[in-house]
């Protein structure tokens, strides 16, 4: 069957699928187990809409049930077994898993990349984002600007990885570069095009600029919304009083706006702590470019341990779940 017709008919099954539970349940609660009439018609309704909730939170808790928590238990026991190959694969081996991992130089490579990407990405989306939702909301063109700064939104991590890995291309010096970066590098002067992937430290950092370019859209449509939320009282008793575009900006937008930018940060952050697809496509984790992702791929897909896989899984799990409740919280102080 062609991909498309089975695309479509995947839709047309999943949304009738969804509509028919629904409008069933709701049939079937309200004629059937608790019709509204007779003399408990009032019980009966009241009823019905104490298990109404259920009923329709029913199918997203048994997903998320099955897809997330029983994985996350799973994974879990998984970190304390042994997941070698061996004829002891399986067997309770406590923390050695951990302790394997912890003993890796790779693994603190990826710890430090992960701290880098961390410190880097949040922080630039973010300001972009900003800057761009500010310049945008003074053009005409305002809107324009704004679908193109969003569209890599659109393209899939590895699709932008692909476009970035040939912005980085490197040819022979004698033959002519289809890399825009080398070729500008070149044309500003320099000796012999450069194998910028290779190169340590730096590489991390273009690779980086890849999220950066994709959440800069995330972050600015976020951040122009609450900016047109921002009372147009404060501003006008602010020009009235002398300040100028940089003071209305920095001292009167942005501590109106500081949960919005902090929910768009620790989100972006989510993101970037589990980064995979971008490094896993561009250089795989070599020239000192690992992340903890491609890390817990490597070691269950390529080693086939799935015990430090199961481990270095928990490890990023870890590490997201604190930001995650911070980002909860955050949103929940802004819809106040």
């Amino acid at each position: 069957m062609h991909p498309a017709v089975l695309g479509l008919i995947t839709i047309i099954i999943g949304v009738g699928g969804c509509v028919g539970y629904f409008y069933g349940a709701n049939v079937f609660l309200d004629k059937v187990l608790y019709p509204a009439k007779g003399p408990n018609a009032g019980r009966n309704i009241n009823r019905a809409n104490m298990i109404r909730p259920w009923i329709f939170l029913g199918p997203a808790i048994v997903a998320l049930g099955l897809y997330l928590a029983y994985p996350v238990v799973a994974t879990l026991i998984l970190s304390f077994q042994d997941g070698t190959s061996g004829p002891t694969r399986g067997d309770f081996v406590g923390f050695e898993n951990y302790g394997k991992m912890f003993a890796e130089p790779k693994f603190w490579e990826a710890m430090r990349n992960n701290v880098l990407w961390l410190t880097v990405v949040p922080a630039s989306a973010t300001a972009f984002g900003l800057l761009a939702a500010q310049l945008t909301d003074r053009l005409s063109w305002g809107n324009v600007s704004k679908s193109i700064i969003f569209m890599p939104m659109a393209i899939s991590f590895v699709g932008a990885a692909v476009i970035f890995k040939l912005v980085y291309e490197a040819r022979p010096e004698d033959v002519a570069q289809i890399g825009i970066l080398n070729h500008l590098y070149l044309l500003s002067g320099g000796a012999e095009p450069q194998q910028w992937l290779t190169i340590p430290f730096w590489n991390s950092f273009f690779l980086m600029a890849v999220l950066i370019w994709i959440q800069t859209g995330f972050a600015m449509v976020i951040l122009s919304a609450a900016l047109r939320g921002i009372p147009e009282e404060t501003i006008e008793a602010a020009i009235i009083d002398g300040a100028n575009p940089f003071q209305i900006f920095f001292r009167i937008k942005i501590p109106q706006i500081m949960g919005t930018i902090v929910v768009v940060w620790t989100t972006i952050t989510i993101a970037t702590l589990k980064v995979f697809d971008i490094v896993f496509a561009m250089t795989n984790g070599q020239w000192e470019t690992q992340v903890l992702a491609n890390y817990m791929y490597d070691k269950l897909f390529r080693a086939l341990d799935w015990g430090m896989g199961s481990a270095s899984a928990m490890i990023i799990m870890l590490l997201v779940t604190p930001i995650l409740v911070w980002n909860v919280y955050n949103a929940r102080k802004e819809m106040r």
